[in-house]
């Protein structure tokens, strides 16, 4: 039913990426297979092949192969290709053009205007949003875990000495690094990213105490997925389920986890997204 047979994929990541997790959650929800290469995050050799210097880098190969940049353009591009006969692998990517804009601090970046869109045709739209506001309301959730909720991870996960060296220890034990790279990665960088999370909470005007900052995102979404919606798809995720998953995801066996699950309503559905991502192949 799905033209994904001959789709070969392999995603460049650091496993403890929010926006990798992303993109892992939506493949294993829509059964693709796919291969991983764990990228070091000092040298990054993996990705030397690339002008992008980020992950998650996507490449596919679907007859001819491409690159695909950005998270959210990613998903957007491949759940495109799952839907629409109409159009090859090469051209809805075409329809994501990256743009380059200038940060405030002077810093050349790509922003992709129109990554939360899927690219398809009137019949195609009706079939997947029945009403418009389905498709604003997923859109504007996705946007959201982007914009505001991946931006909570780092200054919780980091929020004290311990927290920020047990982080550490978990992204050294996960991810792809030296001996020699792994001790340093786990005690500088620990320490690093302590100082680094405060002047996150300064630029993101999050409150002295970070965690209150995340409850009040986490039962923000459990409001707007609502009593009597299983998830914000209905009786399946849709892509803003599986945004916020993949970017909570990479907060489980550390503190703020634990927290989270304990001082917000955020459980029952994350046990629906966990369960039904297991299962895979829809």
């Amino acid at each position: 039913q799905l033209p994904a047979g001959n789709l070969q994929l392999t995603l460049y990541q650091y496993k403890t990426c929010p926006f990798c997790s992303k993109v892992r959650a939506f493949l294993d929800y829509h059964g693709l297979p796919y291969e991983i290469v764990e990228v070091n995050p000092i040298m990054r050799k993996e990705i030397k092949f690339s002008s992008y210097r980020k992950v998650p880098i996507l490449l596919a190969n679907a007859g001819s192969p491409l690159q695909l940049n950005d998270s959210s353009v990613i998903i957007s591009a491949i759940k495109t290709y799952l839907i629409s006969k109409r159009n090859s692998l090469e051209e809805i990517v075409s329809f994501y053009p990256p743009m380059k804009t200038v940060t405030e601090q002077g810093k050349e970046v790509f922003e992709y205007g129109n990554k939360y869109w899927l690219m398809l045709d009137e019949k195609e739209t009706k079939r997947v949003y029945p009403i418009k506001e389905v498709r604003v309301e997923e859109m504007k959730w996705r946007k959201w875990a982007d914009d505001w909720l991946v931006h909570l991870i780092s200054p919780n996960v980091y929020r004290t000495p311990r927290e920020a060296l047990a982080s550490f220890d978990y992204i050294v034990r996960e991810g792809k690094f030296g001996t020699v790279e792994g001790f340093f990665a786990k005690y500088m960088g620990a320490v690093a990213m302590f100082f680094v999370s405060k002047r996150l909470k300064k630029r993101h005007h999050l409150q002295d105490n970070v965690r209150e900052d995340l409850y009040e995102a986490v039962n923000e979404w459990v409001k707007a997925v609502g009593k009597h919606r299983l998830f914000m798809g209905g009786n399946q995720p849709n892509l803003a389920d599986l945004a916020v998953y993949g970017v909570l995801r990479v907060m489980e066996g550390l503190e703020a986890f634990d927290d989270m699950m304990v001082h917000t309503k955020i459980q029952p559905w994350y046990q629906r997204m966990e369960e039904v991502i297991q299962k895979g192949g829809v």
